[in-house]
């Protein structure tokens, strides 16, 4: 039979139970067609690139299936029909990849890094312009918003006035 992996995004605002029936009712359905799912991936709400049916997050999930193309695309209407489902995707491959998917193994690093104390910026040196010598935003030397390029040059009319005095 043909292998598939299926990935839909479901509302961010339906509970981990809701999704959760979600995957029932899907699985119920390739079974059902004579094919099975190998596995089942919950990502967990996510946030969005853009803004799709008024959501800005949503609920991730990865299925695994072996099934006829009869089951795919019964799980497709059955998708289209829902309210909860925002979109999905599904792609034929050659072969399941085994173990967790680059979306889990992701995840599992994050975790190792915070426990590890590395989170946002905690590596890296420095933070916001205001920190840097010489400048940064609205403040020393010279003025306005030079950043670390030097002291600004005087305006025409500040040239002039000098030289007046």
């Amino acid at each position: 039979m043909p292998l598939y992996e299926h990935v839909f995004l479901a509302r961010q605002d339906a509970s981990t139970q809701q999704v959760e029936e979600l995957t029932t009712q899907m699985t119920g359905i390739v079974e059902g067609l004579g094919g099975k799912i190998t596995k089942t991936e919950n990502w967990g709400v996510r946030s969005l690139t853009y803004r799709m049916n008024k959501n800005r997050k949503a609920h991730f999930v990865l299925m695994n299936i072996d099934a006829p193309s009869a089951a795919v695309t019964e799980i497709e209407r059955q998708e289209r029909i829902s309210e909860d489902v925002i979109r999905y995707l599904t792609v034929r491959v050659e072969e399941h990849e085994e173990g967790p998917s680059a979306m889990m193994r992701k995840a599992d690093r994050d975790r190792e890094r915070d426990d590890r104390g590395g989170g946002f910026r905690g590596d890296r040196e420095g933070g916001f312009r205001g920190d840097r010598e010489g400048g940064g935003f609205r403040g020393g030397e010279g003025g306005g918003f030079r950043g670390d390029r030097g002291p600004r040059r005087p305006r025409d009319d500040e040239a002039t006035a000098a030289v007046e005095e």
